[in-house]
């Protein structure tokens, strides 16, 4: 890379497709415990590093805090890139870190010296556990992280943000920090706000409906089922027996039953005045016989 393709810092200013950073989203989220990985594709012009296409390693060493390109995976990479891509080159790798953020450890450190030492060759890293995601590359000799990113998308020739997508848009000749380039992923679209709206209004509808439910079942079951009526009564404390006058049956309704001491006053009234002793129906017998 010649000299012109870096800014007063030092640094290579670097362009990167927006279909390309969402293809390599993709493929780390397709793996949210291992590491993965492939290479980038483009062009190393005078004054920047173009990344315009991206080839998954397939068939590499994958593993939760390390990956490795092993032959079939160069052997893949070859051959997809000299059929699709012919008059391009790599310009660099990347590669997922599963929840542990976006640095370059060391065997990724040993990786871009041994295959990506061009100083026009970059390393990308995504962790799709918090999306965050940078770039690092060589200045003066040295592995940083590159602040002049831009995301473009090539299809329209605008920037991602201007033509209405959820990308960030940075000039090359911005000095930003990569935590700014990538402020704008963090905001929730409108979408997720209706969502999260449908959701509480299904969950009050599932509640009012459980609850209607639950009120017709007690309803039927008041209606369906008998219901036992207690008569008190009075107990003597010492025997636990019903006082005298007083019955442990379900009280008559009917229009000749009364309480029980009037119930026996009135049978003792009628049996008298139909039936009385012997010596009083003759007494009355004799009275009665002087009117004839």
């Amino acid at each position: 890379m010649s000299r012109k393709s870096q800014s007063s810092n030092g640094q290579p200013a670097l362009i990167i497709s927006g279909e390309v950073a969402r293809k390599i989203r993709q493929h780390a989220r397709s793996s949210m415990k291992t590491e993965i990985c492939g290479v980038l594709i483009g062009q190393d012009r005078p004054g920047r590093i173009e990344i315009q296409a991206c080839i998954a390693g397939a068939n590499a060493e994958e593993a939760g805090a390390h990956v490795t390109f092993t032959q079939d995976t160069w052997e893949h990479i070859y051959q997809v890139k000299d059929k699709e891509y012919p008059d391009h080159r790599i310009v660099g790798w990347y590669h997922s870190h599963p929840g542990f953020g976006v640095f370059l450890s060391d065997h990724d450190t040993f990786i871009h010296k041994n295959f990506f030492a061009s100083p026009g060759q970059v390393a990308w890293v995504f962790d799709p556990h918090s999306d965050e995601e940078g770039c690092f590359g060589w200045v003066g000799g040295r592995l940083e992280r590159l602040s002049q990113i831009a995301v473009v998308d090539h299809r329209g020739g605008e920037t991602a943000q201007e033509s209405g997508h959820p990308e960030p848009a940075v000039s090359v000749n911005d000095q930003l920090e990569p935590q700014k380039f990538f402020s704008t992923a963090s905001q929730e679209p409108e979408a997720y706000v209706e969502s999260s709206e449908m959701s509480l209004l299904r969950l009050a509808t599932s509640i009012f409906s459980y609850l209607a439910v639950l009120m017709l079942g007690f309803a039927l079951a008041w209606y369906a089922f008998p219901r036992v009526e207690f008569v008190p009564v009075p107990v003597d404390p010492l025997t636990g027996k019903p006082l005298p006058g007083y019955s442990m049956d379900a009280p008559d309704n009917s229009p000749q039953s009364g309480p029980a001491t009037g119930n026996n006053a009135d049978k003792n009234n009628g049996s008298a005045s139909q039936s009385p002793p012997a010596g009083g129906s003759g007494a009355k017998e004799n009275n009665a016989q002087p009117k004839r």
